[in-house]
């Protein structure tokens, strides 16, 4: 105690957090460091694979996505002109009729870069070849000397020309993101709208395997922290709140795969508020697949409260392209952000650059890139309108058309040893049907569709704005003080939390989400410490430099060896208490 009341907060993050990883994985990106760290490094959670597969897919998931129907175009539309008298500027039809001459684009490659603006420099094509030293080093040789290839050259260098470039068997992050179609890769991405990334193209044993690589190359390539040293290493697990009984495959990665020594789980909700030095706020986390909202009492999260929504800053990414070109303002090139990565990487940094919420018309002229197959990427000057239409669509989610890449069927993840929850328990409960019974009740098996649905679990509200579901979270929190409080203290986190004019337009929705009868009429989201992108990392950091006893961190022996048991107090049931007793395990 005399410790922790001298000690300097710097000193105390250098001393327990030198060893300490804090991993924070999402559906577009994995935040991960060591705790002494001030900020996490961000890297695109995915993976690409060589494959000899005809036809080839660029994306594993690119036959999941579901095309738009007449009725969702049509709610689109609807939603447009909403948001549009909201904004005060032109409906679609207006459009048409008062637009006479089309919008002047070009080619603008043939001129010198006018902006140092990183968001608009054109993303180079990945090398997909193995990198030789010493084809590189004699290549660098014969530039800097002038020389070129003579005749007389040609037999001395016969053997090396002859030798085909070798492919890369797997790409990672960014670098996989940029490679060409023409190429045969195919893309993974292990988490998809906050869960597993299963289904019947991509299945679990998969999924694993690449998010074990993955984070195996972050971890050595970048953080260089070799599989011989990481024996040294603790692991702290930040998971999104949609994550159940998937956290248990986590554990194993962490644990089993990657060699940790101990390891334990924080949800991003609560490390969020802690990353803010906060106890009571109403969190919203705005993702790039997903949205949750999640409200926080004194340090301990509300179950009931917790709603999850099916967009994020990815769904308005792809609206801003689809707004563009209803406006005839993009250029005429083949932008597809399902399946080819590269382009769903110009259109976030188009939108983190340009998308605002404010009234009144907003245009912008910004440097768009086409990346066809075979060709070197091209450059074209456009002049984008209606920027802040896209954001908008957090309150009206028919904008966003939230059904392409589906989220798997919650069957899925049914487990029969459900950390979570106490979903199986020996003798048989009486609540069990007999779908949960194989082969006569000898053997314990769940089948898929009998599987129960318990009044714990929150229900998740995929159809509704971002400020209807804010409202109903706080609402559902009980008391009116409760209530009061939290609506006073709603916090932003992830990267679309940054967009400008967002948090004003939260505040003034939520209050007029509000039902009249209720007697609250103040709301207020409070201004982030830190970079709302990474606070539920630095929180994640926090949790686990400041548990001295760490009473529930998992050890690797013991989970290897005993993993989950029956019939002991301390296995975990409820997983909206994860600071209390975090994955807790027994120890036989």
């Amino acid at each position: 105690m005399d410790y922790l009341k001298t000690v300097v907060p710097s000193q105390l993050l250098a001393e327990r957090g030198s060893n300490l990883v804090v991993i924070n994985p999402g559906s577009a990106n994995i935040r991960i460091g060591l705790a002494q760290h001030d900020a996490p490094i961000s890297v695109p959670h995915c993976i690409a694979r060589r494959t000899s597969q005809v036809p080839k897919k660029n994306v594993q998931d690119q036959l999941l996505n579901s095309q738009v129907t007449t009725a969702q175009h049509m709610e689109r539309e609807r939603a447009y002109d909403i948001i549009a008298s909201l904004l005060k500027i032109r409906f679609l039809d207006e459009e048409g009729a008062n637009n006479q001459y089309p919008q002047k684009m070009g080619r603008v490659d043939a001129f010198p870069p006018q902006s140092n603006n990183k968001k608009e420099t054109v993303i180079p094509w990945t090398n997909v070849f193995e990198k030789s030293t010493s084809s590189s080093s004699e290549e660098g040789n014969s530039l800097k000397s002038g020389e070129f290839s003579t005749e007389k050259e040609g037999n001395a260098n016969e053997e090396t020309n002859l030798t085909e470039p070798k492919y890369r068997e797997h790409i990672f992050g960014e670098e996989a993101l940029r490679i060409s179609p023409a190429e045969p890769y195919c893309l993974r991405r292990p988490i998809r709208r906050g869960h597993f990334n299963i289904s019947l193209h991509y299945p679990m044993q998969q999924v694993i395997e690449d998010m074990h690589a993955i984070w195996d190359w972050i971890l050595t390539e970048i953080l260089r922290i070799p599989r011989s040293q990481r024996h040294t290493y603790s692991a702290v697990l930040v998971v999104p709140e949609t994550f159940d009984n998937q956290i248990k495959e986590l554990l194993s990665i962490v644990l089993r795969d990657l060699c940790f020594t101990t390891a334990v789980i924080h949800q991003e909700g609560l490390a969020a508020v802690f990353g803010n030095g906060l106890s009571t706020a109403c969190v919203v986390n705005i993702g790039a697949q997903s949205t949750s909202v999640m409200c926080i009492e004194d340090g301990v999260t509300l179950p009931t409260t917790q709603i999850t929504l099916r967009y994020g800053g990815e769904d308005i990414s792809r609206c801003l392209l689809w707004t563009q070109r209803h406006h005839q303002t993009w250029p005429p090139i083949r932008t597809d952000g399902l399946t080819k990565p590269i382009d769903l990487l110009m259109l976030n940094r188009l939108k983190e650059s340009h998308c605002h919420i404010r009234e009144g018309e907003v245009e912008a002229v910004a440097i768009v890139h086409s990346y066809e197959e075979g060709a070197p990427p091209g450059s074209h000057k456009t002049r984008l309108t209606a920027l802040n239409v896209p954001p908008m669509g957090l309150f009206y989610p028919m904008l966003l058309v939230p059904d392409v890449y589906p989220p798997p069927p919650r069957s899925w993840f049914s487990d029969s040893e459900d950390m979570l929850e106490e979903t199986w328990d020996f003798p048989r409960r009486p609540d069990m049907s007999d779908g949960y019974l194989a082969g006569g009740g000898s053997g314990f098996y769940p089948m898929w569709e009998n599987y129960p649905v318990f009044q714990s679990k929150p229900k998740k509200q995929d159809a509704i704005g971002l400020a209807d579901a804010i409202a109903k979270s706080i609402l559902s929190a009980g008391r009116i003080d409760l209530q009061r409080k939290l609506f006073c203290s709603m916090q932003l986190i992830g990267g679309t939390a940054l967009t400008e004019g967002l948090i004003s337009a939260i505040e003034e929705r939520v209050l007029h989400a509000i039902p009249s009868h209720e007697a609250i009429d103040t709301v207020e989201v409070l201004q982030s410490r830190t970079n709302p992108a990474s606070v539920t990392w630095k929180g994640g950091a926090v949790l686990g430099i400041l548990d001295f006893t760490r009473d529930a961190w998992i050890h690797r022996e013991d989970w290897i060896k005993n993993g989950i048991h029956i019939g002991s107090g301390r296995k975990y049931k409820d997983s909206y208490f994860l600071q209390a007793q975090t994955m807790c395990f027994t120890n036989s």
